[in-house]
């Protein structure tokens, strides 16, 4: 069994910074008081671990409390506020086709966003960085910050991921990830990055600010081309030995699934293969650019016999998916997310309806309303998770 690290004052410190921060991302201006509230600190301490941030550039004290007519005797409160310009984030989801980039300030709250295409999925490492760094840059410059002032990077991939950050590479899809993102832009930028699995930070951002906000056992399926699961167990983010826990590979045993194909890829192939028969659709007038799973769903919504079929088989095999998951994990809720979630809450009933048969613990099932930027607002609270647990060994360069 780990043995935990010795609790030295060092280390206690770091706690009690990163747990003023975290308060105080979530917070406007407060007082000493309130922060020995919500961090059960002594005053002694809260008052030491404000004044250490302060002086670090963190927090800022505001005037004083008098002015705004809060006190008439005795002395005024001293109140702190976060400086939440002091540095920045990025959030990145580095896909097959695509990376996605987005800066936020220490609140979280997203400032600027990017997108740049790769031109193949198997491009060469050099190649695959530069866009990503080029993604970043033109975040940053929209957002009107300077690549010296970030302090911390979460790249996702659709990939593996250990605790270490380390990509588990034993499928070739999984090496296409495997790009040395992490010593690249370290070496180009001077820029910390933690590398995490897509599904994980798709986890971590819809339990921050989606549809599993506030519960404890969540499991979060990024449905849209492929199936990947992020798995929350009590409030912890699982990975397994090396990173591979949520891979949904075993779904190919799983009668009526039968791979990990998810709900875009299997509408747009489904509807293809009516298209190709003599079945009388509205469908056909997206034939000629090809139907989206958006297609199918409008489609159905406007009664579509043929739309309607496909959406039945979606939420057939979907209840099938999250039965097994719920079968092996008992969670309280199973989100489904991705860019398909925006279109897919028309599922939620059939599928709910349907769970009973699959599994003797059927969860509630949502949607996340964070769409496809459900990875990068996970990566970007993973990154301000590091800022909180390390604020005092980093250095800002950002002016407050």
């Amino acid at each position: 069994m780990t043995e935990s690290p010795p609790a030295t004052p060092q280390l206690l410190r770091r706690v009690s910074a990163g747990a003023v921060l975290e308060f105080l991302r979530a917070s406007q201006a407060v007082t000493v008081t309130e922060v020995m509230e919500a961090t059960g600190l002594t005053r002694a301490t809260a008052i030491s671990v404000c004044e250490d941030l302060m002086a670090r550039g963190w927090i800022r004290e505001l005037e004083n409390q008098r002015a705004f007519g809060g006190y008439q005797k005795g002395r005024p409160a001293r109140r702190f506020e976060l400086n939440e310009r002091a540095g920045y984030v990025l959030g990145m989801d580095v896909g097959v086709s695509k990376a996605t980039v987005v800066v936020a300030d220490l609140r979280g709250r997203m400032l600027g966003r990017s997108t740049q295409a790769f031109a193949r999925a198997d491009i060469p490492a050099e190649e695959r960085v530069a866009v990503v760094d080029r993604a970043a840059l033109l975040a940053l410059e929209g957002s009107g910050a300077s690549p010296d002032a970030v302090i911390a990077v979460c790249a996702g991939i659709a990939a593996p991921v250990d605790r270490h950050g380390d990509v588990l590479v034993k499928q070739h899809f999984w090496e296409l990830f495997d790009v040395g993102l992490k010593t690249a832009l370290l070496e180009m930028r001077g820029w910390t990055v933690l590398l995490e699995n897509d599904a994980n930070l798709a986890a971590l951002g819809d339990r921050w600010q989606g549809a599993a906000a506030g519960v404890d056992d969540v499991v979060v399926i990024l449905a849209s081309e492929r199936l990947g699961a992020g798995l929350i167990d009590n409030g912890r983010l699982l990975h397994g030995r090396d990173g591979g826990a949520g891979e949904l590979a075993f779904l190919e045993w799983v009668e009526g699934v039968g791979d990990t194909y998810g709900i875009a890829f299997l509408a747009r192939n489904w509807a293809a293969e009516a298209l190709a028969g003599t079945a009388g659709t509205t469908l056909r007038k997206y034939a000629v650019d090809g139907v989206e799973a958006e297609h199918v769903f409008a489609e159905a919504a406007a009664g579509d016999a043929v739309a309607r079929q496909i959406l039945d088989r979606l939420a057939v095999r979907m209840a099938r998916v999250v039965g097994a998951v719920a079968t092996l994990l008992n969670p309280e809720l199973v989100v489904i997310g991705g860019a398909v979630a925006n279109s897919a809450d028309v599922l939620l009933g059939a599928i709910t309806e349907r769970l009973a048969q699959f599994t003797a613990t059927p969860p509630r099932v949502a949607v996340s309303p964070l769409g496809d930027s459900i990875v990068t607002v996970g990566a970007v609270r993973r990154a301000l998770d590091y800022v909180e647990q390390n604020s005092l060994d980093l250095e800002l360069t950002a002016a407050g």
